[in-house]
């Protein structure tokens, strides 16, 4: 009888030690550098340092609801009331977007980017994947809506975690954008995870994904499963542009087909040729461009 008691103390201890483990590999996602960015992004032919060092730039903080605060880049040249909000991904910062605001104020908008929690500039202790993002997302529109007036139109775009923050917040009662953009998201974390266990550690999901499942909500507040576009999706009213990279594997391309499928009413899709992930804009600037106006132009959203 002893024995087994302690084979289940044992058993009951391994199990928590695993789901301690890979909860902080969620929670505490490593970061790159500012280095590490700086020179991964001038590596594109989109970006150069100096022409982000020179544009005039209007920094900006809001507080998150949750306790902490959020910091930002205002880039307004043009008078049109056209306003585009950037979600960078998770890892880096918002230095990133700097390639997709490009491309929207070479058409007129002005464009806001802000650091995401635990990212960049920005408070916060824990990366939860759009969870609470999306809150701080709410907070960044209404900040704009406050500063430049009710009646703007406005849209937001993200990028991978960013587009995943971009979805969750759109289909909030509360979600105050014209339209979205929602580049390589995936459509369930859950999935997203069980995918990586397969690819990089050969892993099945059982026991590490329940356990995480578990230990999720004791440490952050949610659950793996609280946390899926698709579940959402329907809730969106407004035009969603989808895109993705067909060589994408990192987040298969077939989540956003999931949730171009599933999504009601006015949506576009582009699967683009070339790219791995988050490299749709980048490896495929003419088409992805040409994308962009022709959904902005379908839905009148100029």
């Amino acid at each position: 009888m002893k024995k087994r008691w302690i084979g289940a103390a044992l058993a009951l201890a391994s199990a928590a030690g695993a789901g301690a483990f890979f909860t902080n590999k969620v929670m505490y996602i490593k970061k790159k550098t500012e280095e590490q960015i700086l020179e991964s992004e001038q590596r594109s032919t989109h970006f150069s340092r100096e022409e982000y060092e020179e544009v005039e730039k209007e920094h900006f903080s809001v507080p998150s609801s949750f306790g902490y605060d959020i910091y930002g880049t205002i880039i307004a040249p043009h008078p049109e009331n056209k306003f585009m909000i950037f979600c960078h991904g998770v890892t880096v910062n918002s230095l990133t977007s700097f390639k997709y605001m490009k491309l929207f104020l070479n058409e007129g908008w002005n464009v806001v980017s802000y650091d995401h929690r635990r990212h960049g500039k920005s408070g916060g202790k824990t990366t939860s994947y759009g969870f609470y993002e999306k809150q701080d997302l709410k907070a960044v529109v209404e900040m704009v809506k406050a500063k430049f007036g009710e009646h703007i139109r406005l849209g937001v775009h993200g990028e991978s975690m960013g587009a995943v923050t971009t979805l969750l917040y759109a289909s909030m009662k509360e979600s105050r954008a014209d339209f979205y953009i929602a580049d390589c998201p995936f459509s369930d974390f859950k999935q997203q995870l069980v995918h990586r266990l397969k690819e990089d550690f050969k892993l099945p999901p059982f026991p590490i994904i329940p356990l995480a499942n578990f230990v999720l909500k004791w440490r952050d507040g949610y659950r793996l499963t609280d946390i899926s576009p698709l579940n959402e999706i329907e809730k969106i009213k407004e035009p969603v542009l989808f895109i993705h990279s067909a060589e994408d594997t990192y987040i298969l391309p077939q989540m956003t087909k999931e949730l171009y499928r599933k999504k009601q009413g006015e949506k576009m899709l582009f699967i683009a040729p070339h790219g791995t992930h988050a490299r749709s804009l980048v490896d495929n600037y003419e088409h992805y461009e040409e994308t962009v106006r022709s959904f902005l132009t379908k839905f009148h959203l100029q």
